[in-house]
């Protein structure tokens, strides 16, 4: 006696032998890591990473520049002596991370309508005892239409929220844009047993604000982005598995 696979139970063998190698493409790196820790990412080059993007700003016109041959202060200098400040492509200045961030919101909806509407005709001029023969047995000219309606609604709402981060870290200028701001990028991994963390700074500063000690707040970093998470075996698992991350997308439910 042979035995043939039917129709469903090919298809069921299809989306299991699927939904297996989905799983294991991304849980073979996971595997050959078993017992290791996190491995440090190299030092690259942030322009020469795939999707890098130069920024592009709206700038003003181009202002002729003044030479002073006989005189002891360089021209576009902020100080007599050397300026240590970052200023050209490839310099390193230290931002100074300081977010507080708090939120209150409180609101509160409430809304009630009713309607009652009747529509009749005691006088017709003499008609409002002939209105059956043209309307249904039983109509009454005193109670032709009646309606009502009524609709109640309520609905609040609460956000609280209370962010707070500190922390320095080192940015390189990627970028000198023609009214002399520069872009800056930074980035940050520190492993500490199984566990990575990672901050990243980029956005768009003025020279000056870069304060003597080549240091600059985070507050005044044009188009800001300040990413701070992590990766590891604790953040592993404080993360739903693939499978139930897929079907909370596809499910309407």
């Amino acid at each position: 006696m042979t035995l043939r696979p039917t129709p469903r139970l090919t298809r069921l063998a299809g989306a299991t032998l699927a939904a297996l190698t989905l799983a294991g493409c991304g849980a073979a790196d996971r595997l050959a890591n078993v017992g290791k820790a996190p491995n440090l990412s190299a030092i690259e080059d942030p322009t020469a990473q795939p999707g890098y993007k130069p920024v592009r700003l709206p700038m003003p016109d181009p202002e002729p520049v003044s030479y002073a041959p006989n005189s002891l202060w360089r021209t576009g200098a902020r100080g007599f002596f050397k300026d240590q400040r970052a200023r050209q492509v490839g310099d390193i200045l230290t931002v100074r991370v300081r977010i507080t961030d708090k939120a209150n919101f409180d609101n509160t909806t409430k809304r009630s309508r009713a309607n009652d509407e009747k529509f009749a005709t005691a006088n017709l001029f003499g008609f409002e005892n002939q209105i059956d023969q043209v309307l249904p047995d039983g109509t009454k000219a005193d109670a032709l239409l009646t309606a009502k309606s009524d609709s109640t609604s309520a609905g609040s709402g609460s956000i609280r929220r209370s962010e707070q981060l500190a922390t320095d870290v080192a940015a390189v200028v990627t970028q000198v844009l023609p009214n002399g701001n520069m872009v800056i990028e930074g980035k940050q991994e520190i492993r500490v047993n199984f566990e990575m963390r990672q901050l990243i700074v980029a956005g768009v500063v003025r020279p000056e604000d870069i304060e003597a000690n080549n240091t600059i707040e985070s507050t005044k970093i044009a188009e800001a982005r300040i990413g701070y998470g992590g990766k590891g075996q604790i953040t592993d698992v404080q993360q739903p598995r693939y499978g139930q991350q897929v079907m909370d997308i596809i499910l309407p439910f």
